[in-house]
């Protein structure tokens, strides 16, 4: 395949993973048991693992798509029309009775932006494996998978390895087999250092991000107000510092991460330059309320990094 072959696909990113709406509850603080705590505000905001990740990538300018599966009820409804609304083409959107969004209750502590996720997962319906096409997966550069499509995104995976594609994952949650063989499908991984200490039981990140980075083109591990660890094929391990801001709500952080290092990885920009996009526009969320409300643009990302300090 020519340069040009590859630049001119119809998308930058197509996804088929995790698209939610978020259900936010702000509160003072987290109340014991048995106690109260009043709600200070409330607010509705779309959300989602791949649903976040390719809003990102259209806000930094970059084609997106979306190919999951929704029916025509109000939830399905609002999420389509949030992820129109920010550019991202759900022209693959498949269509199924009782096909629903992932939804979510998060109560967020308004003095640090600390969360709790409550996701109500019982209608969500990924793209099963049999509707992986080539021709789908060919009109994209980047393919971004997670693990709530766990059989789809392991088929989609392979086409695209086939195809030349590279991979970007979100993988979350317990290490089981089926998990791991979708790890091993990603040229680009990038996870929380919770799940990377689960699968690899090194406790350090440097050590985390250096196991799992075996095989594969680049590996990221983030670690909150830590920064990351990551390494590139062949490199050595690397750190970047999470730049310091008053977070209001870090709900959607490393989604806006992944999606951040997906365009960049479209504009052919190097690891090094991507984790530094990638750790900015994460920071820059983090001051909005939201999973996608912050989600900055290219140029905000840029006049950022000019100004901060980490």
């Amino acid at each position: 395949m020519s340069e040009r072959e590859y630049r001119e696909r119809q998308w930058d990113v197509l996804g088929f993973g995790a698209v939610a709406v978020d259900d936010v509850l702000f509160v003072d603080r987290y109340p014991p048991p048995d106690s109260k705590a009043p709600v200070r505000a409330k607010e509705r905001h779309p959300g989602g693992l791949t649903g976040t990740a390719l809003v990102t990538v259209a806000r930094m300018g970059g084609r997106a798509a979306y190919a999951g599966v929704f029916d025509e009820s109000d939830l399905s409804r609002y999420a389509v029309a949030r992820l129109e609304h920010e550019g991202v083409d759900c022209s693959a959107v498949l269509r199924r009775t009782g096909a629903e969004p992932i939804h979510s209750v998060i109560i967020v502590v308004r003095p640090t932006g600390q969360r709790v996720i409550y996701p109500d997962a019982s209608s969500w319906v990924p793209r099963p494996p049999e509707e992986m096409s080539e021709e789908l997966i060919s009109g994209c550069r980047v393919l971004f998978v997670d693990h709530t499509a766990l059989a789809g995104s392991l088929r989609a995976s392979e086409i695209a390895r086939q195809l030349g594609i590279p991979v970007v994952g979100d993988v979350e949650g317990d290490p089981r087999p089926e998990i791991l063989a979708l790890v091993d499908a990603i040229d680009h991984l990038i996870v929380g250092c919770e799940f990377a200490e689960r699968v690899t039981g090194e406790p350090e990140p440097a050590a985390m991000v250096r196991t799992l980075a075996r095989g594969r083109a680049g590996c990221v591990v983030t670690h909150g107000d830590r920064g990351c660890w990551y390494v590139e094929r062949g490199g050595e391990v690397k750190h970047h510092p999470a730049y310091p801001v008053r977070a209001v709500d870090t709900n959607g952080c490393g989604d806006v991460f992944h999606g951040a290092y997906a365009a960049c990885l479209c504009r052919g920009i190097g690891m090094d330059r991507a984790v530094q996009v990638a750790t900015a526009a994460a920071a820059l969320k983090a001051t909005h309320t939201g999973g996608q409300a912050g989600i900055p643009s290219w140029e905000a990302i840029e006049s950022f990094m000019r100004s901060a300090t980490v």
